[in-house]
């Protein structure tokens, strides 16, 4: 079920959220073993307050299409009264006194909170290969990565263990798992969702979004996190909208991008086909798909890679003489960034101004564009290169090589799986759309979605 049936099915009696939530906990008690997707399980939490949205839809009390329904969230996210370590042995027993921002507004929309997932250490990384928590594995295959690091997102969403799961991007940690994970997966505008509660790692490239098994789930959550919050100095006072779909939505007339040269370039061949493959649906469901020309997006990757490299490690200066306690690829990155100039940063908070503003002007020939997530499907845990385009390229730069630069821009994007790869494995598409158009790339998501762009249900039991 996703979760417009789930909560006709709550409304119409023939499910409960008491129901809904064992059926959740019963998954997570199978396979956890195995994927290690949640740190933290709050069962006996989540059972007490899905008997309250049982009572409280029975009295008339409806708080939305989420009212009932089992959600996790990444353990970045603070949780009053219960564990949040960030992925970290630094944080191993810190048990905050007030929720962030996203857990108030689940908690608000009636959601149930079943407990926090599994990451990679300190959200610094794409593999989810966590050193202190076990390393998350993908549903579709075990051996293989769910990517990162939202990891236990996308696998929790895949696994079918919550109907939401929260995620952070600050280079793809959103729309990496989910294209691992054949799920999608929302980076809203930078501003949209407010980061308040949510542990830093770059305070200006990170965003908070939603994973979850369709668009319109992803929509739904959106619903329920957007929104002005003065507690976030970087919260839009832009209106928020209904971001849902309406079902057999069309998208005839609307101008798509595909950009062939830099994000078709060093990928590898089932990939593109697959994305080319939902480009031509597009066509043929009457939008206006052309070619078009951006800006130099290796420009724009070198530039988000230094901000990020000196925002993480000033995030973590209080932290950095317990070395013994971060896992050896953090703590290389944590001491990379401390090298970067301050001369340097600054430069390339100019540049970026810059780059936004020649970016902007790609708005006047498309609506959105439509790109590979990854430029390769889900390596297997440990891989360290991947062969693209004839030469080995790091895992780390080749997964964020597409997506990186978009958290720069602080532009709206969605992964949505488009098909599998011979070996079985998910293959995901990027939407991305001018600032604060959520509501267009849902739209166009939502549509390649309803006319068959997508993958079967994860095979896991």
């Amino acid at each position: 079920m996703n979760v417009l049936e789930a909560a006709a099915a709550l409304r119409a009696r023939r499910v409960s959220s008491v129901e809904l939530t064992t059926a959740a906990l019963s998954r997570i008690e199978r396979h956890n073993a195995d994927l290690r997707v949640f740190i933290t399980v709050t069962a006996d939490a989540a059972l007490q307050q899905a008997r309250q949205a049982d009572a409280d839809l029975a009295t008339g009390k409806d708080r939305g299409p989420l009212h009932g329904l089992p959600v996790a969230v990444k353990d970045l996210f603070l949780t009053r009264g219960v564990l949040t370590t960030a992925g970290s042995k630094i944080y191993a027993d810190f048990v905050p006194d007030h929720d962030a921002a996203v857990v108030e507004r689940l908690k608000a929309a009636g959601a149930v909170m079943l407990g926090k997932l599994n990451m990679h250490e300190l959200a610094y990384g794409i593999t989810s290969a966590n050193p202190h928590f076990g390393p998350v594995r993908n549903p579709w295959n075990v051996q293989h990565s769910p990517g990162g690091s939202s990891g236990g997102s996308g696998a929790a969403a895949a696994a079918r263990m919550a109907f939401i799961a929260m995620g952070s991007d600050t280079g793809g940690s959103i729309r990496i798992p989910a294209a691992f994970c054949g799920v999608a997966g929302l980076k809203p505008t930078y501003g949209r969702v407010s980061r308040f509660g949510a542990f830093p790692l770059s305070w200006s490239l990170d965003h908070m979004g939603p994973l979850a098994r369709t668009v319109r789930d992803t929509a739904i959550a959106l619903n329920a996190i957007a929104g002005r919050d003065p507690r976030d100095p970087a919260s839009a006072r832009r209106p928020t909208i209904d971001f849902v779909p309406e079902p057999e939505c069309s998208i005839r007339g609307v101008r798509i991008g595909f950009p062939e040269g830099f994000f078709f370039e060093a990928v590898d061949s089932e990939v593109k086909s697959a994305v080319r493959g939902a480009l031509a649906r597009a066509a043929s469901l009457g939008a206006d798909v052309r070619p078009v020309r951006l800006p130099d997006m290796d420009a724009i990757n070198a530039v988000a890679r230094v901000i990020l490299l000196a925002e993480a490690s000033a995030a973590l200066t209080p932290h950095l003489a317990r070395r013994d306690q971060f896992g050896p690829d953090v703590l290389a990155l944590f001491d990379q960034g401390r090298l970067v100039p301050a001369v340097d940063y600054v430069n390339a908070q100019r540049l970026r101004r810059l780059q936004q503003r020649e970016f902007d002007a790609v708005w006047s020939e498309v609506d959105c564009l439509i790109t590979p997530t990854t430029p390769a499907s889900a390596p297997r845990i440990g891989q360290t290169t991947v062969r693209l385009a004839g030469r080995d390229e790091d895992v780390r730069l080749a997964a964020t090589r597409l997506l990186r630069g978009i958290n720069l821009l602080g532009l709206p994007a969605l992964s949505i799986p488009c098909g599998l790869t011979g070996s079985g494995l998910p293959v995901g598409l990027q939407i991305v759309g001018p600032a604060f158009d959520e509501a267009l790339i849902l739209k166009v998501g939502a549509a390649l979605e309803d006319n068959g762009v997508g993958v079967p249900p994860c095979p896991i039991e």
